[in-house]
């Protein structure tokens, strides 16, 4: 854009330099010329009162010219610059009438004077270069002006348009900002009247986003922490059992609940700019099969896992990687019969990451299972965004003989080593 501004100025300064150098030009050389015929003329007059009287003035006074000038005596004999008879001479002798005549040297003036013994006849030549002089300098000094009105114009200009083009990218960096989460970036008013109400209805957005982010966080950080109370009476119910492993089931479960809902108020509260922290995700996910393990055995289900016996460092929270497992894993006891298959397979990938597979031998995904938040059978379908949102890839797979969800997490820099 401030490069189109400045060739627009550019055309424009042009065309109107144009307009008014060529009219100039074109008078300073018909002022030149008509400067060199009326010096000329100016001596010929001056020598017009001597034609007719005693030949040695008259020979003084042509000698001390500075045009060439040709006195033709009623005799024949000349007085001055040798010349021929032009026709133009003849003709002023013969008519007694000044003429000014272009010949192929310049002009040609020739006045004729009639005296008592006949009619003398005085005649002046102008060339090109007395009729041009001055033109070349005085073209010179105004193509140096429009050169230098040309160049002024190109940098006010410039300059215009930077004012124009600043405030919009310094717009389009802030909107970028924002648009990466950051949403302390507010741009500053500058610019036009337009462009500064544009900064300011960007930064009313970020505002208002923030807010609603901010009143979002805080209702799902008040809901979660609602949980807690019916979360505790759980807990109390349990310890009240007789049989003591099934207390401590419940309990675990409740304890795996309790942590959830504080996880879920952590993230609600965490700020979103700030870069999630790593974890191995073979720890994880080793500990979450361990857990889904015993439900399986409940259910009937044979459980294959296929698990690297090394760390694999993932760009994931631990709490999130394990919410998405559960997730996968809770999807498939909940919309899959009893003795069901599944498996869960973990392999790193050449680049660093992880590629998590959960795979089971159920009906399959519904059609609308693709869709963000849309469920098939009687859930929320948010099972599989929590798993969506924290892979750097999301693949579903599978028809009615079982179904397959591949995750890519995204490598993170080695876990320090133990202490």
């Amino acid at each position: 854009m401030r490069a189109r501004l400045t060739l627009l100025v550019a055309a424009t300064t042009v065309l109107v330099l144009l307009a008014f150098l060529v009219p100039i030009a074109l008078l300073l050389r018909q002022v030149a010329h008509d400067q060199a015929l009326n010096r000329a003329n100016a001596v010929i007059q001056a020598i017009v009162p001597l034609a007719g009287g005693d030949v040695g003035a008259l020979g003084l006074a042509v000698t001390a010219t500075a045009v060439p000038v040709t006195v033709f005596l009623p005799d024949g004999s000349q007085v001055g610059a040798p010349a021929t008879a032009t026709p133009a001479v003849r003709l002023a002798a013969a008519g007694g009438q000044a003429l000014t005549v272009a010949t192929g040297a310049g002009r040609e003036l020739v006045v004729p004077v009639v005296g008592a013994t006949g009619t003398s006849v005085v005649r002046a030549e102008v060339t090109d270069a007395e009729l041009a002089r001055g033109v070349s300098r005085s073209w010179l000094t105004l193509a140096g002006l429009g050169a230098a009105l040309l160049l002024l114009g190109l940098l006010v200009a410039d300059r215009l348009a930077r004012t124009i083009t600043a405030p919009i990218t310094q717009l389009s960096e802030v909107s970028h900002r924002l648009a990466g989460a950051e949403l302390t970036a507010r741009a500053a008013p500058a610019g036009p009247p337009e462009l500064r109400e544009v900064a300011g209805a960007l930064n009313h957005l970020a505002g208002r986003i923030q807010d609603l982010l901010a009143a979002e966080r805080e209702r799902v950080a008040d809901l979660s922490h609602r949980l807690r109370t019916p979360l505790t009476a759980l807990r109390l119910e349990a310890e009240s059992l007789r049989d003591p492993d099934e207390a401590v089931r419940v309990a675990s479960a409740a304890d795996g609940v309790a942590r959830a809902v504080t996880a879920v108020i952590q993230q609600a509260r965490r700020d979103v700019t700030a870069p999630s922290a790593g974890c191995d995700a073979t720890a994880v996910v080793t500990d979450r099969v361990a857990f889904w393990r015993v439900l399986a055995e409940d259910t009937g289900r044979v459980v294959t896992q296929s698990l690297p016996d090394r760390p694999l460092p993932v760009a994931v929270a631990a709490d999130d990687l394990a919410a998405a497992l559960d997730a996968l894993l809770g999807n498939v006891f909940a919309h899959t019969p009893d003795e069901t298959p599944f498996s869960v397979t973990l392999a790193g990938q050449p680049g660093g990451g992880a590629i998590l597979t959960v795979a089971d031998e159920g009906p399959g995904f519904p059609a609308a299972a693709a869709e963000r938040g849309a469920s098939g059978g009687d859930s929320t379908g948010l099972g599989l965004d929590i798993a969506r949102q924290i892979a750097a890839s999301f693949q579903l797979s599978g028809g009615p003989g079982g179904a397959v969800v591949t995750l890519s997490l995204a490598p993170a820099p080695p876990l320090p080593p133990p202490s």
